[in-house]
């Protein structure tokens, strides 16, 4: 079998993505300035939306899981008065409305989408219906009955509004769709609502202000591309890490449970690491840890 081509290269680069491009077409700019053989990212952004994109080359697409599986923030501007179809500026207007909420409606009305909610996604988004994208079924004309699914709302602030619009900030958990807030959000109001702007400002341990421009990212440049890498390890800061010991290590590099010095929950997922750098990911099992993700570094 033919040996993948590109360079064996591992890190995170925190991209500030722009409007009008596809996560994916960011995440092929950056395989191919770098010239990687593997790079992924976590938490896909619509080509609309704007702001963090975590671009995992290497070793580190595998913890792309504890990114996506991170809070979010999200920074967004909801125009009142209509509902479209995908929910935010891009789509046809099917509803109208001539009804506008106070500041006051609209900050009473928050409380009901904090906490734990149930979210019908978008019809324009990336869920499987019977195998096949959401997205592909609504661009065909398809009317999809999509089932509400569980998200966690830290917080939902309102931070300035008119009379047409209101500014938001949202921090929530894996899954969550803003376009489907602002638009139940208009109907709870009775106004009806679409997302205008829609910025990620942080992800995890990934901030907005650390991400390089998309028009940056060149092969021209690629060794200073390559430093604004950030370590395998920026990912799972929000793991207990635990330190190996050499046949623990040795143990756990063969894929096996190893002995590590250090404490946590029986069953909690942490990282391990030696002398050399990460080791693994993996459940803790008192004074061992049993590796889901090996790291070969």
């Amino acid at each position: 079998m033919a040996r993948k081509k590109g360079r064996d290269i591992t890190g995170w680069l925190i991209v500030d993505k722009p409007a009008g491009i596809t996560s994916t077409s960011v995440v092929n700019k950056v395989r191919w300035a770098l010239d990687a053989k593997k790079a992924g990212h976590a938490g896909t952004l619509d080509p609309d939306a704007t702001g963090v994109l975590a671009v995992a080359l290497g070793e580190a697409t595998k913890t792309v899981a504890t990114i996506t599986d991170a809070f979010k923030c999200y920074d967004f501007l909801v125009t009142w008065g209509a509902e479209t179809t995908t929910d935010d500026a891009s789509g046809e207007v099917v509803r109208q409305s001539d009804s506008r909420p106070l500041r006051a409606q609209v900050e009473a009305a928050l409380g009901e989408f904090t906490g734990e909610i149930m979210q019908v996604p978008p019809q324009f988004s990336a869920v499987r219906v019977d195998g096949a994208r959401a997205y592909d079924l609504a661009r065909e004309g398809e009317e999809l009955e999509l089932a509400a699914r569980p998200l966690w709302v830290e917080s939902l602030t309102l931070l300035e509004a008119d009379e047409h619009s209101a500014r938001l900030e949202m921090v929530c958990g894996k899954g969550g769709y803003v376009r489907s807030i602002a638009r139940d959000l208009g109907r709870k109001l009775g106004c009806l609502g679409h997302v205008a702007h829609l910025r990620r400002t942080w992800s995890g341990p990934f901030d907005v202000e650390d991400g390089v421009r998309f028009e940056d990212i060149d092969r021209d440049r690629q060794d200073w591309v390559e430093s604004q890498l950030l370590p395998l390890e920026t990912a799972l800061a929000d793991l207990p890490m635990l330190r190996a010991t050499p046949d623990g290590a040795r143990r756990i590099r063969n894929g096996n449970p190893g002995e590590v010095t250090g404490g946590a929950e029986w069953g909690e997922l942490v990282w391990v690491a030696d002398a050399a750098g990460p080791v693994c990911i993996g459940r803790y099992q008192g004074g061992m840890v049993q590796p889901e993700r090996v790291f070969n570094l």
